[in-house]
């Protein structure tokens, strides 16, 4: 089975997970900016994370969401993630 994480997964999940601050507008290009600046605080990117890993059957490491601080970084973390997961 070949799955792909999208920006607009990652989106949906963000607003499930911690909604979003008023003033950010999500359906902007948000690919590299930070996601601080998006008003996601390291709580909602864990919780972000969990879902993310609940969804689509992957683990994180401590420094994942630490080190890919932008939803393009997260994005293609994730990828490389389900990729491994299939073997690809």
């Amino acid at each position: 089975m070949s799955q792909e994480f999208t920006i607009d997964d990652l989106k949906r999940i963000l607003l499930e997970g911690a909604g979003a601050d008023e003033g950010v507008d999500l359906d902007s290009d948000i690919l590299d900016t930070d996601f601080e600046e998006l008003g996601y605080e390291s709580l909602a990117l864990l919780e972000t994370g969990g879902r993310i890993e609940r969804e689509y059957g992957i683990s994180f490491d401590d420094d994942t969401l630490a080190e890919n601080r932008t939803p393009r970084a997260l994005v293609a973390t994730v990828n490389a993630l389900l990729k491994d997961a299939v073997g690809v």
